[in-house]
């Protein structure tokens, strides 16, 4: 029996995004140096990666990204009030 993979779904948008590259365009903002993308054409998503480029959105990330911003909100609100 032949599994299929998620990388190997082809279709018009993967091979638009694969010749001329994504159009990203930021979906939600995490903190002020931090934000999620998501490309208009393909529906890749991605973050900002330590080492300043960018990774592939991976449940780990958003995870990571969802509690960072939870304390990014926290800490925004402790300040503002004091």
């Amino acid at each position: 029996m032949k599994s299929i993979s998620p990388n190997q779904n082809f279709s018009l948008t993967s091979i638009f995004c694969s010749t001329f590259g994504h159009r990203y365009k930021k979906s939600k903002k995490i903190t002020n140096h931090i934000s999620e993308y998501k490309c208009k054409i393909c529906g890749q998503e991605v973050t900002n990666a330590v080492s300043g480029g960018i990774e592939i959105l991976t449940f780990k990330n958003k995870k990571v990204n969802a509690c960072l911003s939870e304390f990014f909100q926290k800490k925004s609100q402790q300040t503002s009030t004091h």
